[in-house]
């Protein structure tokens, strides 16, 4: 049964210099917003506070967790305020060290842990990650149309970082059909004496996404806010997904994790702060 009256809208914000214990909002559980148990979707959608959904689940339950998370940049996440994604750096820092923990805590044996950020916090969070984990990539997602900030170079990338809790259960590598020309639709690149292992093969997958373009345009978008390529989930799933898995994602947005999820037979469990967005993955579920 939807919720949608009861779903938390807007997060208590800590004052400046408090500490994170249980941040944002401060002793709120997840809610079930929708349950979905058909053939073919099996899975449940909550509403609420990333962390608080994260300690809500049980240890040794997720195959693949992937973590989205505000990156603190003061950004509008709907109708919230600006405040809902700016902290005190030290107060981000404990609560996303904290979301991680969970994740440790709740990813499977075997199972494979993703997280999306800019490479400066994906340098803190993974040598945090990695005295927990197994390492295993850093994928570096082209970023289109960035803009210089400070005294930096140009950002050209996203980082989504790969760990896993053991040796993965799963482990593929995709093979992507070479590019071609617009013009006169030859291959872009000369492979030389491997074009007949390319034309039969394809192209292994590397960990440069070049070929990953912003949701900007009003037929591929879903809501106002930004949203991550469809491309970013089903390359997750086609490395690590595996057939009535459970998929965790704690900050699922407009959905695409769980979508992707969904098509590659997972079950699921999501959560998102914001009652807009538990309400358009379930309509997203319902189309799917």
């Amino acid at each position: 049964m939807t919720k949608d009256s009861t779903v938390l809208t807007e997060p208590t914000v800590t004052r400046k210099g408090a500490r994170l214990g249980n941040p944002r909002p401060q002793g709120r559980s997840p809610e079930v917003y929708r349950e979905f148990t058909g053939e073919t979707q099996e899975g449940t959608i909550y509403a609420g506070e990333g962390l608080a959904f994260m300690r809500s689940l049980p240890p040794e339950s997720g195959q693949v967790i992937f973590l989205d998370p505000p990156f603190n940049l003061g950004k509008r996440y709907g109708s919230s305020r600006r405040s809902v994604d700016s902290m005190p750096e030290a107060d981000y820092k404990e609560w996303l060290s904290q979301v991680l923990d969970e994740a440790v805590r709740v990813l499977r044996q075997g199972g494979v842990l993703y997280m999306y950020h800019l490479p400066r916090w994906a340098m803190h969070f993974g040598a945090y990650l990695e005295t927990r984990l197994i390492f295993r990539q850093w994928i570096a997602v082209s970023m289109k149309n960035g803009f210089v900030r400070g005294k930096r170079l140009y950002p050209a990338h996203y980082a989504l970082l790969m760990f896993s809790k053991g040796a993965p259960s799963v482990s593929n590598r995709p093979k992507l059909a070479p590019a071609l020309c617009r013009h006169c639709g030859q291959y872009v690149k000369d492979y030389g004496g491997y074009k007949g292992i390319i034309d039969a093969k394809g192209i292994n997958l590397s960990d440069y996404w070049d070929d990953v373009s912003p949701v900007r345009h009003a037929s591929r978008k879903h809501r106002s806010a930004n949203e991550l390529p469809t491309i970013i989930f089903d390359r997750v799933m086609q490395i690590s997904g595996s057939p009535k898995g459970v998929y965790v994602d704690p900050f699922a947005g407009a959905g695409g994790g769980v979508i992707a999820a969904v098509k590659a037979g997972m079950a699921f469990k999501a959560c998102d702060l914001f009652a807009a967005n538990c309400r358009l993955i379930c309509s997203r579920l319902e189309k799917a």
